[in-house]
């Protein structure tokens, strides 16, 4: 007999069967963690010696930076002409010229205009500048910035040896600046940096940025073949060249969720693809995570969620925020990755002879094999900088918070902090823990620093106040910017339990108890949730492996020769509910799709439909679901809803439209009631 989620579209009846082993073999996350045991000795606070001597000597000190080997010194200017002259771009602007009628010389004209627009003007006199000024800032807004010195070394070894790309996981605009600020105090060669064209537009700061080896690109060009093919040239002779490290931000954009998104693949594309051709022997991916104790975003991240205009990126605007620097933001934790090398990556994956095929002016579309190694190369990045996040207690605390609305009681609460701190260091978490200081003193100073979104009152921990009167829609949105806030945190923890949590929903969601079943139903919840979380590209088998490895130290997976559960335990009821918001936001999204009576829907109008339907279901208090309201969830749940056949995709003249399919949508909203906790009696 068929059930609901039988009539879903290439859904979890057509996963691969279950592995012979499991919990034999370690996944391909746990695997990632570079950094084993106490963190303490591996990181150096890079302030200190700034609050001990003078910013005017450090910011002016001789600086000579260890250089690529093959480098022959020039000037930005050198750059752009030689992209201009390149047999690349002779070919394009010809190409363009036939296509259009317009003459060569005015396609070359643009194409040194967008050029100008984009390149960066790289001076030591702006780094100075830059050095002296952030020395100054860092020192008022946090308490320490670390970064580990092995890390640094290994970087400093690969400049000299092949062309560098650095590709660090993007929270703050504080970012690329820290990077670079690193980058200078250590003597490594300072990056030219990818950065959206809207910072260029900034009085002042838009030319110190660009004179700090910052490039402007576009944030879409699609279909305009001219400036693409100057911004890929551009980057491609770079990299030819070795003139600097290469720094860009593989997820395209901040995270306003404190989750990694989904990489972007078209830059990455262009600096792989002169070692693909044969043009460079080697090129090193860095990858680095950045870690941030306090978000100096956190409030605005979460209010753009929910809706609220992103402020415009303007010098003034900047200034405004000088209030910021009265205020504690924690510390930073800088992860340098070991250096990965295309070279070794590629040995026998690919076959880059088909490049020899094309002559190199011509646009060459890569195989099938060439793009999926550069997706796996993608993803192996986020991985590690994943892998390799410092998580401070506060994250900790915001996560246990999150479960125990609205409030908790304060000893209590340092309990379960401890005991999540265990539990996330078995888990392959890597935690910023200070030595020597009883844990109550620990969770007390990370909700002082959290002060802004978390309470301490007559002993309870406050994440929302009491009420009892009517959710209004002020209420409604202030508790949703409180929650969101706090999600950012526990966010950072998603990727380590993701694994083990599918593995216990699995378990409740498949039919009966045996490996096959259990099998099938989590890479159904892997493929759902696709968006939220990083998954390798078909690693389904290592990432249920490691999930059932994990929850076996803790005895809350049982494993026999042909079935699988899970117990209700501490551990997995606490995965349990950690998850549940997400679920019920997809479950309410598929429950509005199911009601839906438009014959189409843009996705906008799909995020504002669903909010309003989400918001009347929270006031209602049918639901207290507030992480639902946000939009980066939604988008999220159209994109796998589209995946999964519950949703219908269609391009037009205007864009792109979609149409629910309802009695997918009802069948979806069955199967993640099992997920929230109707499971049968004999059961449990």
């Amino acid at each position: 007999m068929k059930t609901s989620r039988d009539n879903l579209s290439t859904t979890a009846s057509e996963a691969t069967a279950m592995p012979e082993t499991v919990g034999s073999l370690m996944g391909t996350f746990c695997s990632l963690k570079e950094l084993k045991g106490n963190i303490e000795g591996a990181f150096e606070d890079i302030l200190e010696e700034r609050r001990k001597s003078s910013d005017l000597r450090y910011a002016f000190r001789n600086f000579t930076p260890a250089i690529y080997k093959d480098l022959t010194p020039c000037k930005p200017s050198v750059i752009k002409t030689t992209v201009m002259n390149s047999d690349r771009m002779q070919y394009v602007m010809k190409q363009i010229s036939l296509e259009t009628g317009e003459p060569f010389d005015m396609i070359q004209e643009q194409a040194r205009e967008i050029l100008d627009e984009m390149g960066h003007n790289l001076k030591l006199s702006a780094i100075r500048v830059f050095a002296l000024s952030l020395s100054k800032i860092f020192k008022r807004l946090y308490g320490k910035v670390f970064c580990n010195m092995e890390g640094i070394q290994k970087l400093a070894k690969a400049v000299q040896e092949y062309p560098v790309v650095l590709l660090p996981n993007h929270r703050s605009y504080v970012d690329f600046l820290l990077i670079s600020y690193i980058m200078y105090t250590y003597d490594v060669a300072i990056p030219v940096i990818a950065a959206g064209e809207v910072l260029s537009g900034m009085t002042l700061i838009g030319h110190l940025l660009r004179s700090s080896g910052a490039f402007f690109i576009r944030r879409s060009f699609r279909g305009n073949k001219l400036y693409w093919a100057v911004f890929s040239e551009y980057v491609k002779t770079m990299i030819r060249a070795g003139y600097a490290p290469l720094e860009f931000f593989i997820e395209g954009q901040r995270s306003r969720t404190g989750k990694t998104l989904n990489p972007k693949l078209g830059l990455l594309s262009a600096v792989m693809e002169p070692f693909l051709e044969g043009e460079v022997f080697d090129t090193y991916i860095v990858p680095i995570s950045i870690s941030y104790e306090k978000l100096l975003e956190e409030a605005l991240l979460a209010q753009e969620l929910l809706g609220a205009q992103k402020p415009k990126e303007s010098t003034s605007g900047l200034m405004k925020a000088r209030k910021l620097l009265s205020e504690n933001f924690g510390n930073i934790h800088i992860y340098f990755g070991q250096p990965l090398s295309l070279r070794s990556l590629s040995s026998g994956k690919i076959n880059r002879s088909e490049y020899n095929l094309t002559p190199r002016h011509l646009s060459h579309q890569p195989s099938e094999d060439i793009q999926k190694f550069i997706t796996d190369v993608a993803y192996k990045v986020e991985l590690h900088q994943i892998a390799n996040m410092v998580l401070s207690p506060g994250t900790l605390i915001a996560t246990i918070l999150l479960q125990n609305l609205p409030a908790l009681n304060f000893s209590i609460l340092v309990e379960k902090t401890l005991w999540l701190k265990n539990l996330t260091e078995a888990f392959g978490g890597m935690l910023e823990w200070p030595g020597n200081i009883p844990v109550d003193e620990v969770v007390r100073s990370s909700l002082h620093l959290h002060s802004n979104f978390i309470s301490l009152v007559d002993d309870q921990v406050v994440l929302f106040e009491h009420n009892d009167h009517d959710m209004t829609e002020d209420l409604v949105n202030k508790r949703a910017v409180t929650f969101l806030m706090g999600a950012s945190y526990r966010n950072e923890l998603v990727n380590i339990y993701a694994r083990p949590a599918l593995v216990v929903l699995a378990c409740k969601l498949a039919q009966t108890f045996k490996k096959d079943d259990v099998y099938k139903s989590f890479t159904f919840l892997r493929r759902v949730l696709s968006r939220e979380f990083i998954f390798f590209p078909g690693h389904e088998e290592q990432d249920f492996e490691e999930g059932c490895y994990l929850l076996g130290k803790y005895n809350a997976v049982h494993v026999t020769s042909d079935e699988i559960s899970s117990p209700d335990t501490s551990v997995t009821v606490f995965l349990f509910k950690m998850f549940y918001p997400l679920l019920e936001g997809y479950q309410l999204a598929c429950t509005y799709l199911s009601q839906d009576t438009s014959e189409s829907f843009t996705e906008k109008q799909y995020i504002s439909g669903v909010k309003s339907f989400i918001f009347q279901t929270i006031a209602t208090g049918a639901s207290s679901c507030y992480e639902s309201l946000s939009s980066d969830m939604l988008k999220n749940s159209l994109a796998s809803f589209v995946n999964l056949g519950v949703v219908e995709a269609s391009k037009s003249s205007s864009g792109k439209n979609y149409i629910a399919q309802r009695k997918n949508a009802k069948d979806m909203v069955t199967i993640l009631e099992v997920h929230q906790g109707k499971f049968p009696a004999a059961r449990l």
